[in-house]
């Protein structure tokens, strides 16, 4: 197997590589891959050299990991789960992405193909005219400084206190919506100004709302499946894919120029400047922290404003309250995260970038209704492909910080793929296999081509095999919205 590195790259177990301490000067822990030979084989260069760089920081515990989807970021790898001691450990904006809490939410319902198939035109341009998308986009919602600050402080709750949901929605989101610790006063006018106007508002690159069908003889797991409210039958389900925005970008944005300052008066070096960090426990860090919350918490109150307008236009279709639609969140995790969570070793600073958080069963943080499943893990494919969802596993808690994959990870970078197809060309192919397509941007749309990624499929075989995830339903598109 000829591999785009020339570290040693041992194998360790089936779908586990392991690159040493030795590999690199500097090197705390040893760098760990998940992947299949296949899969290992196609990584770019820069997966190899950004985790190993990564297990070069201070207070790295155990191993900087790389899960199936990775591919070069911004500092950390695009899939890169990384944690560290609380105490003489450090917090990275490169180990959590400017799109802060880029998460994904999914959604059921109880009508099925038949029911939608007829609609499906009418519905897709309903969601579109309700669910604004694309860059520079602004949602329905106008608030002002003090309303945007109780945002980033309550998150999905703000928006179920002003009818945006349900009451029980909350208990269906990661942290029920709302990270503890949020401190407005960190955050800059500059981000502010760029986030205050985005509530409800889907973004561009690789965020998307999908319509997709669950039939039967793609679930996995019937008996997980159900516990989740999949029921098969070629029922209808609803996924969004999306983030903090431009808020989260610009809190990401001035944190980096306050760590770069702060590394030299902390004595700290690092192998790549994308990866400028601070102590966890120093002003500079906690500052950050609580800034990084606040543009969480908005992330998770504009996919419930988007989930609140999803609502709506279902309603508007089928002239019936969604309430009657059965249109519950499955769940709703982050992908670009810091937190604090416990393990063996105590409590750990937990970095995800590119990456799900994967509880199993039995975890306190989760919600009664999925004790005994594991925590849903929603894993999105390229609007090609189709998606996943899984859960999350005892071997993960052990093995990976409780984390796994967030998609299936790119392959090609977005000018390549514009140069490859035309945006009109491929909204055309996608048509003609039954997947409607609504996009601001046909350029946009090039970038997104299921050919840019790695096969879904194969990801997930990856973790499932693993034990670190397990599959429980694949879930078909039939209709896209693309920024």
């Amino acid at each position: 197997m000829k591999l785009q590195t020339h570290m040693p790259v041992n194998r360790v177990a089936e779908e586990i590589w392991e690159i040493p301490t030795s590999a690199k000067e500097g090197m705390q822990v040893p760098a760990r891959i998940y992947a299949t030979e296949p899969i290992l084989a196609g990584m770019d260069s820069g997966v190899f050299e950004q985790v190993t760089n990564v297990a070069c920081l201070p207070g790295i515990q155990r191993y900087a990991l790389c899960m199936p989807d990775g591919h070069w970021g911004y500092g950390f790898p695009i899939g890169g789960v990384a944690a560290f001691d609380p105490q003489n450990g450090v917090i990275s904006p490169g180990g959590v992405g400017y799109d802060i809490n880029c998460g994904m939410r999914l959604i059921r319902t109880d009508l099925t193909l038949p029911d939608v198939q007829p609609r499906l035109e009418q519905l897709m341009t309903e969601l579109f005219r309700r669910v604004p998308a694309g860059v520079g986009s602004k949602g329905f919602v106008r608030l002002d400084r003090h309303e945007f600050e109780e945002v980033m402080r309550k998150g999905a709750r703000w928006c179920v206190e002003r009818g945006y949901g349900w009451n029980d929605d909350l208990s269906r989101i990661e942290e029920r919506g709302c990270i503890p610790g949020a401190d407005p006063s960190k955050v800059s006018d500059h981000a502010v100004a760029r986030g205050i106007h985005q509530l409800g508002t889907l973004g561009s690159g690789n965020h998307y709302l999908e319509v997709q069908v669950a039939a039967n003889d793609r679930i996995f797991d019937p008996v997980t499946a159900a516990a989740l409210g999949i029921t098969g039958h070629d029922q209808i389900v609803v996924m969004v894919h999306c983030g903090s925005r431009g808020f989260g970008h610009q809190v990401a944005s001035d944190f980096l120029k306050v760590f770069e300052k702060a590394m030299r008066r902390y004595g700290l070096s690092v192998k790549d400047q994308q990866l400028a960090c601070a102590p966890f426990r120093s002003p500079e860090g906690q500052d950050y922290f609580a800034a990084m919350n606040c543009a969480a918490n908005s992330a998770f109150a504009n996919r419930q404003v988007i989930t609140h307008q999803i609502r709506e236009a279902f309603s508007a279709v089928f002239g019936r309250p969604a309430e009657s639609l059965g249109m519950e969140i499955v769940y709703d995790v982050a992908h670009n995260i810091a937190k604090v969570e416990r393990y063996q070793e105590g409590e750990l600073v937990v970095h995800r970038k590119g990456a799900t958080r994967a509880f199993g069963p039995g975890c306190p943080e989760l919600p009664e209704r999925y004790r005994q499943t594991g925590q849903p893990v929603i894993c999105g494919g390229s609007m090609e492909t189709g998606s996943y969802l899984l859960v999350g596993t005892d071997r993960a808690m052990r093995d990976t910080f409780g984390s796994t994959m967030h998609g299936s990870g790119r392959t090609m970078s977005r000018a390549q793929a514009k140069r490859s197809v035309r945006g009109e060309q491929l909204k055309q192919q996608m048509e003609k296999r039954g997947i409607i397509v609504k996009a601001v941007s046909m350029s946009g749309l090039a970038e997104e081509a299921g050919f840019a990624y790695k096969p879904i499929a194969d990801v997930v075989e990856t973790v499932d095999r693993a034990g670190i995830t397990k599959k429980v339903a694949e879930l078909r598109p039939i209709g896209n919205i693309k920024g």
